[in-house]
């Protein structure tokens, strides 16, 4: 073990994992979908870091936006204005549906959603929010506690007022329904929560744009739209969680576009400034901007719009524009689609496929349907990791999310990789 690794190890804390059990990496550096690590080998990077590297390692324009953000040397209070502060609103703006028009920025995800449930509690005066079963909006405790995630329980009780409605996890469809039958049923559940929970006092359903690290569950098409029927019908807000779905992991700038649904608000994240600076926002209506002209807002903390954090975002936004990063996902989520289904079609031990862009999960299960066991599981990320490919599992999923940089023919060699490891574990 390197000395950093021994004095990491003794004087910082490593995340969600009991400290004996960690294996961090030593990341020296990185080009494109690749990192390197301080043994000289490079790695794949197929969970795009923490689903935030969407620019990629070592990008050229971030690299150089940062340098000249930090020698600036900008220090500032969140009230105070600035170039970078105000072009990342025109921007956000810019890229966001029309008539969301002005943002609140923050510093990551979690805090994105934590105000935007604030701020839609202050503009409707109701105090329960609507989130579904397998959901997942971050870390704080409030977070956990919207969240559909079996992690909360540990804390509970956390923050009252969360009433859930069903996810559209079709290959295991709560109301038993093939495709060809589907009404849409999992859209309707939200109608059956609000009337038992009494639609007058819920101030905002929060969904993600796709269901991310609880399992990658795109919606179907026509989704959106009966959400957006359904609140518009109680004068609920609809809240669209794309921390991960967001910044063309879709194929499109926010996952709900492919609909063209227009939220309440937006609350982004990750690929928001690509991974090189914490960061994270609230895109909200004109309606609620409009309010907050003549209530006070009673959100922020010291570090919120940061001058580092606008401009990452600023140089993201322009990376993302001058490369026609976005624009390229559609054709290689499509070549990604193929080798997986290619992949699934020998291998009956993949039970589920499932993704939209370069986001994709694995449904790993035994013949009767059944998850594969954990030990399987961990098994199959040794092996990966023995071919140095690194990724998320959760429970019995595997997920595929690179940085959208990717090419297709590294899209055809990581794959492989996958396909290998695969088949040592289960066939």
């Amino acid at each position: 073990m390197s000395k950093v690794l021994d004095t990491q190890r003794e004087r910082v804390f490593y995340t969600w994992t009991a400290q004996k059990k960690a294996a961090p990496l030593e990341i020296t550096g990185g080009k494109g979908a690749r990192f390197q690590t301080a043994d000289g080998h490079w790695w794949w990077d197929l969970g795009s870091t923490t689903w935030n590297a969407n620019l990629g390692h070592g990008h050229a324009g971030m690299q150089k936006a940062m340098a000249e953000a930090g020698q600036r040397g900008l220090v500032a209070s969140p009230t105070a204005a600035f170039p970078d502060k105000a072009r990342a609103g025109q921007l956000l703006a810019e890229i966001t549906p029309p008539g969301l028009s002005k943002s609140f920025i923050c510093l990551s995800g979690a805090e994105a959603n934590e105000n935007a449930l604030k701020m839609a509690r202050m503009v409707t005066g109701r105090n329960q929010v609507v989130a579904r079963t397998r959901s997942y909006h971050g870390a704080t405790l409030a977070m956990l506690s919207l969240s559909g995630d079996p992690r909360r329980e540990l804390f509970e009780p956390g923050l009252p007022g969360i009433v859930r409605f069903t996810d559209p996890y079709c290959y295991r469809c709560k109301f038993d329904l093939q495709p060809e039958t589907c009404s849409r049923e999992c859209a309707l559940d939200l109608e059956t929560s609000l009337l038992e929970a009494g639609p007058e006092t819920v101030a905002a359903v929060f969904v993600e744009g796709v269901t991310g690290a609880n399992g990658v569950f795109p919606a179907p098409a026509g989704y959106f739209k009966r959400l957006r029927e359904i609140c518009d019908r109680h004068g609920i807000m609809l809240i669209c969680d794309e921390v991960l779905s967001g910044f063309g992991r879709t194929g499109k700038w926010f996952a709900i576009d492919h609909e063209g649904v227009v939220p309440d608000m937006i609350t982004c994240a990750k690929g928001l400034t690509g991974g090189y600076a914490p960061g994270g926002a609230v895109i909200v209506s004109d309606k609620i901007a409009g309010y907050f002209e003549d209530h006070t807002l009673f959100c922020g903390l010291t570090t919120y719009a940061h001058p580092l954090v606008c401009a990452a975002i600023c140089a993201a936004i322009d990376c993302y524009r001058q490369d026609s990063i976005i624009e390229k996902v559609g054709p290689k989520g499509e070549h990604l689609g193929q080798l997986l289904k290619k992949l699934q079609s020998s291998r009956p031990f993949v039970g589920n496929l499932r993704g939209i862009g370069l986001l994709w999960a694995l449904e790993l299960v035994e013949p009767d349907k059944t998850p594969v066991a954990a030990e399987k599981m961990d098994a199959l990320y040794a092996a990966l990791k023995k071919r140095r490919v690194y990724t998320f599992r959760r429970d019995n999923f595997l997920y595929l999310a690179p940085p959208l940089v990717i090419e297709k023919a590294e899209l055809d060699e990581v794959v492989g990789l996958v396909e290998q490891s695969l088949d040592e574990v289960f066939a």
